[in-house]
């Protein structure tokens, strides 16, 4: 059986699952559709992945927030336990989080949305089983361009704040996602500014960067380019890389022809120019999205128990 999960393109990550457990695998409970936060009128949902109790692996009191996003489109649907189990068997807590939706919602209303649910899940940590200060974050394409922006632009949260999450910190403590972008104004080469544009044309509804007009009450279109440019670079992590960012793990294909790989390696470069723990595995002859990646997923395991080891 194939499940489609997070791809920047509409790519199936590929697994081979079976209608009862592996022998290694444990069972899990699922909450759904809890609410992390509230726009527009509409509720922002996560769905949280816990190992059942009454067996040998226990909760191990870290979490890790997976991105479910693909092309920046997110639903509950691309939810794939596929994606969970392997970290569940290790006793993680799993926290599937489903964003605003392009076409909808732009890549910084996205950010913003990831950004509230890490502040969410740090201030009901304790009602999960979890340590507030051990969360990492695992996506992949569109979920790892996010977890990227996570692991450099998280903020330490407003003592003073009205908002009781605002005083949360959106930080994490580890990162390990697949084939990210990470600099939308060199995309592939110096200078290829792809803003919904070039390689991502089919994708420009994430980059319809909108600002409200104040007399009309209405969004309004942001055409100026160098204005647009601007944003591009902040929704960048490769201009975010500074010493207190998480450690990060990438794992790319170098023919990958939808994010190319220069995208991974200079994310890395800068994380490690920083001074910051990074590692870019590279997947000989994948493109994006290969056979096997549940493989890939116990590499991320790996990270995740070294990185978010009780101190």
């Amino acid at each position: 059986m194939r499940i489609p999960c997070v791809a920047l393109l509409v790519v199936s990550f590929v697994f081979s699952t079976a209608a009862t457990l592996r022998a290694a695998d444990v069972e899990f409970t699922r909450t759904e559709d809890v609410v992390y936060g509230r726009k527009w009128g509409m509720a922002l949902t996560m769905d949280v992945f816990r190992p059942a109790e009454n067996q040998d692996v226990k909760q191990n009191g870290a979490g890790l927030i997976f991105c479910v996003s693909g092309g920046f489109h997110s639903s509950k649907q691309a939810i794939s336990a596929s994606f969970v189990q392997p970290f569940v068997n290790r006793g993680y807590t799993v926290f599937a989080v489903v964003h605003g939706s392009q076409p909808k919602f732009t890549i910084p209303e996205i950010v913003a949305d990831m950004n509230l649910a890490v502040r969410y899940i740090r201030a009901h940590a304790k009602g999960y089983g979890v340590e507030g200060e051990r969360l990492g974050v695992y996506g992949g394409s569109a979920g790892g361009h996010l977890s990227l922006m996570l692991g450099t632009t998280g903020k330490d949260g407003d003592e003073s704040a009205r908002d009781p999450y605002l005083r949360q910190s959106s930080r994490v403590k580890a990162v390990a996602c697949f084939f990210p972008p990470t600099d939308f104004l060199n995309y592939g080469k110096d200078g290829e500014v792809a803003l919904g544009t070039g390689v991502l044309s089919g994708f420009k509804a994430p980059f319809d960067f909108t600002e409200l007009d104040g007399k009309t009450n209405s969004f309004a279109p942001i055409t100026d380019q160098k204005r647009r440019e601007k944003i591009g670079r902040e929704i960048s992590p490769v201009y975010h890389a500074t010493e207190d960012d998480a450690p990060t793990l990438i794992v790319h294909g170098d023919a990958d022809k939808l994010v190319p790989i220069q995208q991974a390696e200079i994310m890395v470069a800068k994380l490690k120019e920083a001074g910051v723990t990074a590692e870019l595995v590279v997947k000989k002859g994948a493109a994006h999205g290969w056979s096997g990646m549940d493989k890939d997923l116990e590499t991320f395991a790996d990270w995740f128990d070294k990185h978010l080891a009780k101190e």
